[in-house]
């Protein structure tokens, strides 16, 4: 009988990473803090729903005096400390399942669960602690459109992937000085009203750290609740940090299979490598895709960012090809397509 192959060998930093945690995690237990679930928005479809959270031990939440969140400055997202390989129960009506978060603390599975279409809500708990929201958007089986958009300079404008530039957004910058890209909340809030049950998803290779300041943007410029696809910065067992090419493609390829009877309307724009992306989706699963929508850099971003990706032909798409420097006028140029009235 044949052996079983070998482990693959941990990236030496990744360990060291997380004895880190360990240790940090050691020394809040001592000092009698506890771990709790922060619940990121998820997907389902009939029979099934994928669930997203992240279990951390987090310092105290400021308030201002209404009892709303104070500003925060995005270092701030990154010093909670994750518990790796966490047990979380989830809880979706009367059926309770057990799960457990990555090393890096992220809980990311597919439950059977019976859920009506549209949003719908279910608890995580951890280490006895009370049962937290969550929610996740069904897709109905007679759901043919989605919408699917990058976050950085596509929604948000960070000027990002020049590090210096991207340190600065991602940890010091207060979240209520980060600005929307004009017209993006409108677009996609048209686009869901015209689509009633699409679903939103915001894809982006951001970290999870700083997923409650994404939702309460998101929220505080009226932007369409959307299931959230971030990612978990540092090394992974081979390499000392994630692909977010490959974060974005993996995605991507997965809602293919899992929504199958989905086209896409894919939104992002030409600072990083969205281009790319999306041309080599839309090859792979040219049934897939609705549509691209690429938010031009303004000059100035795109010197901040580093540049423009290089331009590729579309004429000969499958799908049609949109680009504009705001939202405005990409609705302009989907409505000229017919994805949009």
């Amino acid at each position: 009988m044949a052996s079983a192959p070998p482990a693959p060998r941990i990236h030496w930093f990744a360990r060291l990473e997380h004895r880190f945690h360990v240790w940090r995690e050691g020394r809040a237990r001592r000092h009698g803090r506890t771990a709790t679930i922060l619940p990121f928005p998820g997907y389902g479809g009939p029979g099934w729903v994928r669930v997203l959270g992240r279990v951390l031990i987090v310092p105290p939440q400021r308030s201002t005096k209404n009892g709303e969140p104070a500003s925060v400055r995005g270092w701030r997202s990154f010093v909670g400390i994750p518990v790796s390989f966490a047990k979380v129960t989830v809880q979706v009506g009367d059926a309770v399942h057990h799960v457990v978060a990555d090393r890096g603390g992220v809980v990311d599975a597919v439950i059977e669960a019976r859920l009506e279409p549209g949003w719908q809500t279910f608890t995580f708990s951890v280490e006895g602690q009370e049962p937290v929201e969550a929610t996740v958007f069904v897709v109905s089986e007679s759901t043919r459109f989605g919408v699917l958009s990058d976050v950085d300079d596509t929604v948000m404008v960070t000027a990002l992937p020049r590090p210096f530039i991207a340190a600065w957004n991602s940890f010091v910058v207060d979240e209520h000085a980060r600005l929307p890209v004009p017209g993006m909340a409108v677009l996609l809030d048209q686009l869901l009203r015209q689509h009633p049950g699409a679903p939103m998803v915001y894809l982006s290779t951001g970290a999870w750290n700083v997923a409650p300041t994404l939702r309460r943007f998101l929220g505080r410029h009226l932007f369409p609740s959307g299931s959230m696809l971030l990612t978990d910065w540092g090394p992974t067992h081979d390499r000392w940090f994630r692909s977010g090419r490959e974060h974005k493609l993996t995605n991507l390829r997965r809602l293919a299979a899992e929504f199958p009877h989905v086209k896409w309307l894919l939104i992002g724009d030409d600072g990083q490598h969205d281009e790319a992306i999306y041309t080599q989706f839309m090859e792979e699963h040219p049934d897939a895709v609705a549509g691209v929508a690429i938010r031009r850099l303004l000059p100035a971003e795109a010197v901040l960012a580093g540049g423009r990706a290089g331009r590729e032909p579309h004429s000969e798409d499958v799908a049609p090809w949109v680009s504009a420097e705001d939202g405005a006028g990409l609705r302009d140029l989907l409505g000229e397509a017919g994805i949009i009235d």
